[in-house]
């Protein structure tokens, strides 16, 4: 069978194979190409030794030479290509002791994670499928290469790429494989918190993020955190049309928990500080109500940045008349915050009023009268509001 790849794989594959080397396109570029997706990089493997690959290109990078890879730029573009390898004893859980070069192909597609990714590629060749993955990739299953218990005690962030693939795939988890996720488990305790976190985003921002119940159902939450394993994951919804936007998909997920608890669940996951505090705030909005009138929206708008709001309408689902109102407030572009109000803080120490926390409440209450009437958002207007309101 033949495959479309890029002419730059199609000249490092060429290249390769011309010095007396074998090369193939390896992994999940084969995979997507197979279920005409497109791959959003593509990996070579080679009998050619780190060395030899650096010999024959005249631009590389030191990826991972201790593991054999080396990227090779064409069009300043990277590739990365590795030499065939056995992996060594897996002491942490995570990683290879040592890694052993071998001039075998079968020996390197051996030791992935699951048959759809363990097949190569090359014009020449066609397609190397020991492992029956074209198959799975018909049958729409998961499976792992060999024995799925050596290859979670291998590696235990395999068991959170399952189920990933299962998500972005929309297949099934093989159930050898399947049993294998429950009793491998606790070994996520050797995987880092920030890997286990990139897994979990990827789940959700998937056209299946409802599969990260997968998650809780075999047994794997409780590994996780204690806090991410008491979500209530059976009552959780995730619209596969809600927009697949990092602090959203996780804001859905988290909403049926107080905000506090949300917090400590991405914090626990070592959740970079922005997404945090973006699902902070859509998680104390979620499920409230909107009143359909412009005072109401204003108000909301205005205790959130523009793009979180957008999100919130989108994560309660606010009907067209809240959407229409959003879009009249924005065209008209009524101050909706203290940087947009007519009176600035030096136009108050110019009235007469004293520095210090009294101005921020002035402010304050004129912002709120300005949110009910944009009309009010003259310097004028205000000042008078203060004259009045003391």
């Amino acid at each position: 069978m033949q495959i479309q790849i890029p002419r730059q794989v199609d000249y490092i594959i060429g290249k390769l194979k011309r010095h007396g080397y074998e090369a193939y396109a390896v992994g999940g570029c084969v995979r997507d190409t197979l279920l005409g997706r497109t791959p959003g990089d593509w990996d070579i493997t080679t009998s050619a030794r780190p060395a030899q690959v650096k010999a024959l290109f005249r631009r590389t990078i030191d990826t991972g030479i201790q593991h054999g890879t080396v990227t090779v730029l064409v069009d300043h573009v990277g590739y990365e290509v590795t030499t065939y390898r056995i992996d060594g004893e897996y002491e942490d859980g995570r990683h290879p002791k040592q890694v052993q070069f071998t001039s075998d192909l079968l020996e390197d597609l051996r030791r992935r994670d699951f048959t759809i990714n363990a097949m190569a590629y090359s014009p020449e060749s066609g397609i190397v499928d020991a492992f029956d993955g074209a198959g799975d990739l018909e049958r729409r299953v998961i499976r792992c290469v060999g024995d799925p218990t050596e290859r979670f005690t291998e590696d235990a962030l395999r068991i959170l790429r399952a189920i990933r693939f299962s998500a972005q795939l929309d297949f099934t988890i093989d159930p050898a494989t399947c049993e294998a996720i429950r009793t491998i488990a606790p070994n996520l305790a050797k995987v880092s918190k920030e890997r286990i976190q990139a897994e979990l985003t990827k789940t959700l921002l998937s056209d299946h993020p409802e599969k990260i119940k997968e998650v809780y159902e075999t047994g794997i939450s409780e590994y996780i955190s204690p806090a991410f394993a008491r979500i209530p994951w059976e009552k959780i919804r995730i619209p596969a049309e809600l927009p697949a936007i990092k602090y959203l998909r996780w804001a859905a997920f988290l909403r049926l928990v107080p905000p506090e608890d949300a917090v400590r669940v991405l914090k626990d996951l070592k959740m970079d500080n922005e997404t945090i505090t973006h699902v902070r705030t859509l998680t104390s909005w979620s499920g409230k109500p909107m009143e359909e009138n412009e005072i109401s929206v204003r108000r909301a708008m205005s205790q959130m940045n523009p793009q979180i709001w957008d999100a919130l309408i989108e994560l309660n689902q606010y009907g067209e008349n809240i959407r229409s109102l959003t879009a009249q407030i924005r065209e008209r572009g009524d101050c909706l915050t203290l940087r947009q109000l007519a009176v600035t803080g030096q136009d108050l120490i110019a009235a007469g009023v004293k520095p210090g926390r009294e101005i921020g409440e002035i402010l304050s209450k004129m912002l709120d009268a300005v949110l009910e009437d944009p009309s009010r958002n003259h310097k004028n207007i205000l000042m008078d509001f203060y004259d009045t309101s003391q």
